[in-house]
């Protein structure tokens, strides 16, 4: 799940996509990267955080009125420098390209692009292959000048090849810049209009607080299967191309956006807010005798807040988190996990002594961070310890682009309530249902109708995720731990 943005500009974007990439820095925390154009490209890419990888020297050198910069989270493809995002292709007329999503078909499309295009990927990151699919279908049509009827052909032509999640961003050089979502609009992708100079400036980006940041408004949601071209001139082309059901990724509301983005026109905040509304129902069921509500944060807090109100409890910020550690859920190994939650969490003991707890998280995944918090609560002298997750349990591999990618990696695999409470440590667990969920989205947009739930009910909605393809992405991700492991031998 990773975070992309990409603007046409009239002046140097580089300071505004430094600012961007900071604003969905939440989004992927592995690796980042931006490449500029002013005649040529110019690259700077690297692992961590954004602020480690730009400086004043590198940023300096990064010229050019359009530009495109991602943050990484590792799906396919390792922690290398060289799997940074974006990538680009000299030919036909040089393109750069960035995505946020995950290609299920990918070892498919790298042998295709050999064998049949005598294109080699170079990284095993799956927007390589998008961006020679692209690259391909507009050498195949044989121009010398673009126009929007070309890229959309082009689109149509990923669309035809290209498997799984995507949300793409890419530069045509001296042609435009093109935008595109998969045709089931799995992950969010936002475009909006700035007019600060003798052309309109556009930017796209995976959440709409990226934009707000930088002073874009007129935002508007790229749709599902829809193509926008904004050509050098800074006119707008449009087009829908694939007609399939929406069905956003509901996780993006759960955990990844950030609280004051919208997504799908929906506002995570209240969206959250709302969970913690009915999980408060659910809760107030098992009549619990609770002195304290503790959100994990960061995430918890709006839904922990509205669970205290509503049950008319304490509300309590008896977690002290250290922001100056990454998100643990995204971090891409397991030993990383397990170490950082110690030093980004610190209770305050006096919340914990003599109380019956609440801890409220956004989701219950491994279980390994649960299981240390539910400790530490313990630790500080806790009598009980309920936990409760306003996501439905989660129990089936994510194969668009979080990084759950196997099914023995869930606790609620195969586990009941009891159980699962065992595992953790806690007195008992609690989860929102799924349908209430989708409830709390809908409450924000009316017009969405279906999602992808996949995580939690195993329904895939591209209809392509067969048993087969599930065991690969599962052989694969089992490879990649195991090559983790041996590098931190």
């Amino acid at each position: 799940m990773c975070g992309v943005i990409g603007i046409l500009d009239s002046d140097n974007v580089v300071r505004d996509l430094y600012q961007g990439l900071l604003a969905i820095q939440h989004r992927g925390q592995d690796a980042a990267g931006i490449i500029t154009y002013d005649g040529k490209f110019h690259t700077k890419k690297g692992n961590g955080l954004v602020q480690d990888i730009f400086t004043q020297d590198n940023v300096q050198r990064l010229k050019g009125n359009v530009g495109i910069g991602h943050t990484r989270y590792p799906t396919i493809g390792g922690g290398r420098g060289e799997d940074a995002q974006p990538f680009r292709v000299n030919s036909p007329f040089g393109i750069i390209m960035a995505h946020n999503g995950n290609v299920i078909n990918y070892a498919e499309l790298k042998k295709l692009l050999f064998d049949q295009y005598h294109r080699l990927l170079n990284s095993d990151n799956d927007v390589e292959a998008i961006l020679n699919i692209f690259a391909q279908e507009l050498a195949e049509q044989k121009i010398k000048k673009l126009k929007p009827e070309n890229i959309f052909k082009a689109v149509a032509g990923v669309y035809r090849k290209v498997k799984g999640s995507y949300s793409v961003v890419a530069y045509i050089a001296e042609q435009g810049l093109v935008a595109f979502r998969d045709p089931y609009g799995i992950k969010p992708l936002v475009f909006g209009r700035r007019d600060d100079g003798i052309l309109p400036s556009y930017a796209v980006a995976s959440e709409s607080v990226c934009l707000n940041i930088m002073n874009f408004n007129q935002l508007k949601n790229i749709e599902a299967g829809q193509a926008v071209f904004i050509d050098n001139q800074h006119k707008v082309h449009s087009k829908k191309i694939a007609h399939c059901p929406h069905t956003p990724c509901l996780f993006e509301w759960v955990y990844f956006a950030r609280p004051d983005s919208f997504i799908d026109n929906v506002n995570v905040y209240k969206c959250r807010v709302n969970l913690g509304r009915f999980l408060a129902d659910e809760i107030k069921k098992h009549n619990l005798k609770i002195d304290v509500v503790v959100p994990v944060p960061d995430s918890a807090r709006d839904a922990s807040i509205e669970i205290a109100r509503k049950l008319n409890l304490k509300y309590r910020e008896a977690l002290v988190k250290n922001r100056y550690i990454g998100r643990t859920f995204i971090m891409p190994a397991e030993d990383k996990r397990r170490s950082s939650v110690r030093q980004k969490l610190n209770p305050i003991a006096s919340e914990f002594k003599n109380k019956n707890v609440l801890l409220v998280d956004d989701s219950i995944v491994r279980g390994h961070t649960s299981r240390q918090i539910v400790a530490l609560a313990r630790e500080c002298g806790a009598k009980k310890v309920y936990f409760a997750s306003y996501s439905p349990p989660l129990r089936h591999p994510c194969v668009y682009g979080i990084d759950m990618q196997t099914k023995t990696e869930f606790l609620a695999r195969k586990a009941n309530l009891d159980q699962i409470a065992k595992d953790i440590g806690a007195d008992k667990v609690i989860y929102q249902s799924l349908d209430s969920l989708k409830k709390a989205v809908r409450l924000g947009n009316k017009k969405l109708t279906s999602f992808c739930g996949a995580c939690f009910d195993g329904i895939y909605p591209t209809g392509d995720v067969t048993p087969e393809i599930l065991k690969a992405i599962e052989k694969h991700r089992k490879l990649i731990q195991e090559r983790q492991l041996e590098l931190n031998i």
